[in-house]
């Protein structure tokens, strides 16, 4: 259950990356997959990440402490904008790149796809990427509210064969409806659990 919710910090360069000591569940996905609704729905607060009509607007780490430090959610920058220059794709590539490979507090990174569409590219370049450097991922499919429960199954199936992941290894959801919210805060519990567990295992 997530009692409270702040921001903490933007950050802009790899260097500067924070270690505040707490778990920390990043949220990846394409520019314009929901991420900041995610979150604001997760938290019940409306206004905690900023949501843009416009695509490529999240170009930072932003972090945001719950429930007064249990954990952390960092929003990485979204990927996939083609009006983005090479430049500055590169730059959020090496930012998120960096923060995944050195992030001593990271404990499962949130991949978010939109279930009304066959993951891209970049969403299966994701996740090869956290299979290959062994990061735990879940993978939360947004934006159900736009089709029925039968799309909803048949979308689900093609996602997961694209993914290489069985139907139940992803959460439905959508921040409109208020669903697969309950589900996601199980499998954080699970998340914070597990690492408290391996916490513990290792200072023995």
């Amino acid at each position: 259950m997530i009692k409270q919710a702040e921001f903490i910090i933007s950050v802009a360069e790899a260097a500067k990356i924070p270690d505040y000591g707490m778990p920390e569940i990043a949220i990846a996905g394409k520019s314009n997959v929901g991420k900041s609704s995610f979150i604001n729905f997760l938290t019940n607060q409306k206004k905690l990440a900023k949501t843009s009509s416009e695509p490529g607007r999240t170009r930072l780490l932003n972090y945001f402490k719950i429930n007064n430090g249990e954990y952390c959610f960092v929003d990485l920058p979204g990927y996939g904008y083609a009006k983005v220059n090479k430049t500055d794709k590169k730059k959020w590539g090496g930012l998120v790149e960096t923060y995944l490979q050195q992030s001593c507090n990271l404990i499962n990174v949130f991949v978010l796809v939109d279930i009304r569409h066959e993951p891209t590219e970049d969403d299966k370049l994701m996740v090869r990427y956290l299979y290959s450097t062994g990061i735990p991922f879940t993978l939360i499919a947004t934006k159900s509210d736009k089709l029925s429960r039968a799309q909803q199954q048949k979308c689900r199936a093609i996602v997961a064969n694209s993914l290489g992941v069985g139907t139940k290894d992803i959460i439905l959801t959508s921040s409109l409806s208020k669903t697969g919210k309950e589900e996601v805060l199980a499998r954080i519990d699970t998340l914070l659990e597990n690492a408290r567990s391996t916490g513990e295992d290792s200072a023995e």
